[in-house]
């Protein structure tokens, strides 16, 4: 039986050895390095403690000098009594915090970061100061009780007496007090110096051992086993010498059995054929993938392989004759049972000792690949139709949307024009010029119609076709267009050229921007009910922006979608104001919030 030295090799048994002392000697260095953390993070959160109580006692010689000048100035401030009251406040919130701030030196306060003296001394001190702090506390407060008549003067000046004649001893007790919690904290930090002299002593001390009983003996043992190694060398050379020759001539015959090894490991349908075509071997899961058996071995590769004859005959020709190279093919091939299946086959030639050619078959089942691509070509095919659809769908609406149009602008010009110009018929053919009087009345009242035909006139025929805009480009006719509306329907249409110079654009541009900002600023007559309506233009970086602003009430931009997409009294309405931008390949934004107003933003990229 081995010993249990013997049960490792040179290498293991020096590798586990080293191992075991580096671990220990890394583990007293780290914790001298833990115990000194813990230390100096202790010293540190209580000089964090005392810093906070060195600053909090300091600040109570600042407030009680503050309470005795805030009373002195409550007699300066005697006749004006809004500045005695603001005074007075200040003095409460001032003897409140120094009144608290001494309770919590000696008691503790959460929210000030107090917690409760334990020192013997210093509470000797707080007890010999609070005397003299009762006393103050007391006067402060009688002073703010005080009605400062002419009456209460002489008590006024009684309790300022008291607070002056407590406020040096206070001081100089506080100051005491201060001084020996600088002298607690510099003991505490002596203390701390002096362990970290220790902990340092000790990590040097632990090096120094580990030096004397780790390192170098693991060095000593080092160079022995580098030294035993450098004889196995010498004799593991003349031992590979004798081996490489036989490794040579079996090289070939092992990078071949690789070679099988490894298309055998990483395809499980695979078999062999002779090269009459008959079955040498077939994996497992290729039978099993076939529906076949061992025993149905004994036909030819292209027989078994699918039962479909067009099949057979194409398989056959594939199989046969002489090959240098890899050929690979996708084939569908029918099982016993009529199942359908599509494989991934690699014919590979193998040249055997006897100079006889077979053939390896490497196989991957893709039969749900070729379902999926089936389904994609499938899905294509769905969503062109459907795009045609909707292109299909979208020329109707447009086509319903212009027939709106033409139906609104019939309407304006019968509802309109036709009736003032039937108004204005009947009134002239009553005109009897024997009644001077009434005459007078009626040419007045057709002089009113013919201007309100004029106007409604020059309203259509300035919605149909501005001339500006093919004349002089966008920025003008957008100008034209606020000052004519605003001149036609009355509201407030303001606009702003932030542009520095006038830029032509595309004609088919210029118009479908006009004609969206146009619907733009026609909604927001309409439905916004605003006290203005500004159309901001602007052109900077190949980038034509459009902003339509209005004050008015606003709506839930979450509902546009389900808002009708022509309204009722006609125009394109959002659906077409959304097509004559992406037309354009253009942007538009919509951004309006309830009782605060609505801004439409259209944006053109000169580049698109």
């Amino acid at each position: 039986m081995k010993s249990r030295g013997s049960q490792y090799s040179l290498d293991t048994s020096t590798f586990l050895r080293i191992r075991k002392w580096y671990v220990f000697a890394l583990a007293a260095i780290a914790l001298t390095i833990i115990i000194a953390q813990i230390l100096i993070q202790q010293h540190l959160n209580s000089q964090l403690d005392d810093s906070r109580v060195i600053n909090v006692a300091g600040r109570q010689r600042a407030f009680s000098q503050k309470l005795v000048k805030e009373s002195l100035l409550l007699n300066l401030k005697n006749k004006d009594s809004d500045s005695r009251k603001e005074l007075l406040e200040e003095l409460k919130h001032t003897l409140w915090v120094w009144e608290t701030s001494h309770h919590g030196l000696q008691h503790g306060n959460d929210s000030l970061g107090l917690s409760v003296e334990t020192d013997t001394e210093i509470l000797q001190l707080f007890k010999e100061l609070t005397p003299h702090h009762d006393a103050m506390v007391m006067a402060a407060q009688t002073i703010i009780d005080l009605d400062f008549s002419s009456t209460s003067m002489s008590e006024y000046g009684r309790q300022l007496d008291i607070l002056l004649s407590n406020e040096r001893p206070f001081l100089q007790k506080m100051d005491a007090i201060v001084n020996e919690y600088d002298e607690r904290s510099k003991a505490q930090l002596q203390k701390l110096k002096l362990k970290e002299y220790l902990l340092l002593g000790v990590s040097l001390l632990i090096l120094l051992l580990e030096v004397v009983f780790i390192f170098r003996p693991l060095s000593i043992q080092i160079r022995e086993t580098i030294k035993d190694l450098v004889q196995s060398q010498i004799k593991s050379d003349k031992s590979t010498k004798e081996i490489q020759k036989l490794f040579l001539e079996k090289e070939k015959s092992l990078q071949e059995l690789q070679e099988l090894n490894f298309v055998i490991d990483n395809a499980a349908l695979f078999a062999s054929a002779r090269s009459d075509g008959s079955i040498a071997f077939m994996s497992k899961k290729f039978l099993d993938l076939l529906e076949l058996s061992k025993e149905n071995l004994n036909k030819p590769l292209s027989e078994i392989l699918t039962e479909d004859d067009g099949q057979k005959q194409y398989l056959r020709e594939i199989f046969k004759g002489k090959r240098k190279n890899i050929r690979t093919e996708e084939i569908e091939i029918k099982t016993k049972t009529g199942k359908n299946l599509w494989l991934d086959v690699s014919i590979i030639p193998m040249h055997q000792s006897s100079l006889e050619q077979s053939i390896l078959i490497l196989c991957s089942d893709i039969t749900e690949r070729k379902k999926n691509q089936f389904k994609v070509e499938q899905l294509t095919k769905q969503s062109y139709e459907e795009s045609i659809r909707q292109k299909q769908l979208q020329a109707i609406q447009i086509v319903e949307g212009q027939e709106e149009e033409r139906k609104r602008i019939a309407k304006d010009i019968h509802d309109g024009i036709g009736q003032m110009l039937t108004a204005l018929k009947f009134n002239i053919e009553s005109i009897n010029l024997s009644q001077k009087e009434k005459s007078v009345e009626k040419i007045a009242y057709l002089k009113q119609l013919a201007s309100e035909l004029i106007k409604g006139v020059r309203t259509a025929t300035f919605n149909l076709t501005p001339p500006e805009l093919s004349d002089y480009g966008i920025f003008p006719a957008l100008q034209k267009m606020t000052v004519e509306l605003s001149k036609l329907t009355g509201e407030n249409i303001l606009f702003e050229n932030k542009a520095d110079e006038n830029i032509r654009f595309d004609s088919l541009a210029e118009t479908n921007v006009y004609r969206v900002t146009q619907e733009a600023v026609n909604n927001a007559i309409k439905y916004a009910g605003a006290n203005y309506i500004l159309v901001t233009i602007d052109y900077k970086d190949d980038m034509l922006s459009v902003v339509v602003d209005d004050d008015g009430k606003g709506f839930d931009p979450s509902k546009l979608d389900k808002v009708p997409k022509n309204n009722s009294e006609g125009g394109m309405g959002l659906f077409f104001m959304k097509e004559r931008v992406s037309y354009i390949n253009g942007r538009l934004f919509i951004n309006s919030i309830p009782g605060e107003g609505t801004r439409v933003t259209i944006n053109y990229n000169l580049k698109r």
